[in-house]
């Protein structure tokens, strides 16, 4: 075995012990960046699922709707400049929408897609009557899509024939539970008497006094609309990539196709905001961590001038040379980082038992992933590596006679 062989590891951690102080202040310094960037990150992920969450949880990240009706002039030639008044948008269902749907399933980006039939209507219990939103689902396809079934606060999810599924909001305007009888009125007037089967609760007021849900057959036979369905639910695996998703899939026939990011482009804008802020954020901490390694080596260079000189002279190479700081640049980012990743754990943990809503449960769930902790280590590492390249260039490129003079 080569005796020389961890000559410039030897070297570095000597270096390094001589100038302890300065070597622990700049660990330090990477650990307290390394955790600021582990914290942020796993803090934003997981504030950006819940707020996903909750955003998908009762919205499909991309609806196939029939095309808007477009008012046309009655006899050809009519001059183009002529205003056409607007043509008022009929209840009407998507054409052939069981093709489509079986071309949507098979696609690979595609989770899940369900046929929905949405129409308005009124819900009447006694004397007390609203106005809602009637949507006729198919429950195990439309619960792949939309997590219904986990909103459920009384009752179950499964809608029969006669079943229907309300909001808390509009239970509590009806004097209605489950098992309580009530009428269903369409636009048309067409009237149906149904079960509460379920109550649920997706924490939007809006949406808790507007929507019930009823089987598809149910809301077809309501609504005057037999074999109908005004939409087609989808769900992606990513739902950043929804709008990709839905360019494709205009291409698959007559219909108009929304996806979550253009239909919330406001919410999708402060979203990516927040991201970029972060991103920053997390760039300007390592820039800081970088600076902070470079400075403790040139100065390490200036300190060890005479003993460089003298590794020179006994015939130490200039790669040698290199070799020994960009060592240091390594270690210190390496150790800061494991240093960091504790600090962070540490953080995510308290920050668990302090965010929580007044019934106890979490703010948001941060998941501690073990792959973010692995990342900022290697990054760490890196980024300490290229900050000693110019301090360790600087030092292989000193003149040993020069150095040894001092």
């Amino acid at each position: 075995m080569n005796p020389f062989r961890f000559f410039e590891t030897i070297v570095a951690f000597r270096f390094m012990r001589e100038g302890l102080t300065q070597t622990l202040l700049i660990v330090f310094g990477v650990a307290l960046g390394g955790g600021v960037i582990i914290f942020m990150s796993a803090l934003l992920a997981g504030l950006q699922a819940n707020i996903i969450r909750r955003t998908l949880n009762f919205q499909a990240p991309i609806q196939v709707l029939a095309p808007d009706q477009v008012a046309r002039p009655l006899r050809a030639g009519t001059d183009a400049t002529i205003n056409l008044q607007p043509r008022s948008q009929q209840l009407r269902s998507v054409d052939q929408w069981q093709k489509i749907l079986a071309a949507i399933d098979a696609r690979p980006d595609v989770t899940g897609a369900t046929p929905v039939l949405t129409g308005p209507g009124f819900a009447q219990r006694g004397e007390a009557a609203k106005s809602v939103s009637i949507t006729g689902i198919e429950p195990p396809s439309y619960f792949r899509v939309i997590a219904l079934p986990e909103k459920i606060v009384a009752g179950q999810s499964d809608v029969g024939p006669i079943d229907v599924i309300i909001g808390t909001e509009l239970a509590k305007d009806l004097g209605t539970a489950v098992g309580d009888k009530l009428s269903l009125k369409a636009a048309s007037g067409a009237v149906t008497t149904l079960t509460v089967s379920g109550i649920f609760d997706f924490g939007n007021k809006g949406v808790n006094e507007r929507n019930v849900y009823v089987s598809l057959r149910t809301a077809q036979s309501l609504l005057d609309l037999p074999g109908g369905a005004t939409s087609i639910d989808v769900r992606v695996h990513d739902p950043f990539a929804a709008e990709v998703t839905a360019q494709a899939l205009r291409g698959i026939g007559d219909v108009r196709v929304d996806s979550w990011i253009s239909t919330n482009a406001q919410f999708f804008s402060a979203m990516s905001a927040q991201i970029l802020a972060n991103t920053l954020i997390r760039v300007f901490v390592g820039l800081t961590v970088a600076l902070g390694i470079a400075s403790v080596l040139v100065v390490s260079v200036v300190q060890k001038s005479k003993e460089i000189g003298i590794l020179r002279a006994m015939g130490t190479s200039r790669r040698q040379v290199l070799r020994v700081f960009l060592i240091q640049g390594a270690f210190m980012g390496l150790v800061g980082a494991l240093a960091g990743s504790g600090l962070a754990w540490a953080f995510l943990v308290l920050w668990r038992g302090i965010a929580k809503n007044a019934d106890g449960t979490p703010l948001f769930v941060v998941a501690i992933e073990p792959s973010l902790f692995a990342i900022a280590c290697a990054g760490a590492t890196l980024v300490g590596t290229l900050a000693a390249v110019v301090p360790a260039r600087r030092a292989s490129r000193l003149d040993p006679a020069v150095a040894i003079r001092g």
